[in-house]
């Protein structure tokens, strides 16, 4: 399973997608190209797209990255939320919040939680992910 640009090898189950499915880096990318006004990950990377199949989560945060530059915005700072039993991400927040800032030339900080067995995330059935980015104009 990947995460937050992360591999868990420990983890049996992992995230279904058109490319490694790293919920949290997706995420990021909906909220950055959608800051950008360009739309969001399926407009850009569709599954139609097979250069995309099985990418990473940090190769679509990378393009993300050079698209948003290319139309003149820099991230300034982002903020992504986990929600899920599986995997525990603690113990490896700080490691996921350096990649991720790496692969995005900025801060990104990262919560995570659980909803107590309540709904799929609850049971385990799958994560959920929501990002926010603050872009400015570089020109």
């Amino acid at each position: 399973m990947h995460l937050a640009g992360l591999h868990f090898p420990d983890e049996t189950v992992g995230l279904q997608g058109h490319s490694d499915g790293d919920a949290a880096a997706h995420a990021l990318c909906d909220a950055l190209l959608s800051a950008a006004g360009l739309g969001d990950m399926g407009s850009n990377y569709g599954t139609s797209a097979p250069q995309w199949a099985d990418a990473s989560g940090l190769a679509f945060l990378a393009e993300t990255r050079s698209r948003i530059e290319a139309a003149g915005y820099q991230c300034v700072n982002a903020t992504v939320a986990i929600i899920g039993e599986r995997p525990r991400l603690a113990a490896r927040r700080a490691e996921a919040e350096q990649v991720l800032s790496d692969a995005l030339g900025a801060p990104v900080s990262i919560t995570a939680t659980t909803t107590d067995s309540l709904g799929f995330t609850g049971q385990g059935q799958g994560l959920a992910a929501f990002a926010t980015a603050l872009i400015e104009a570089t020109r």
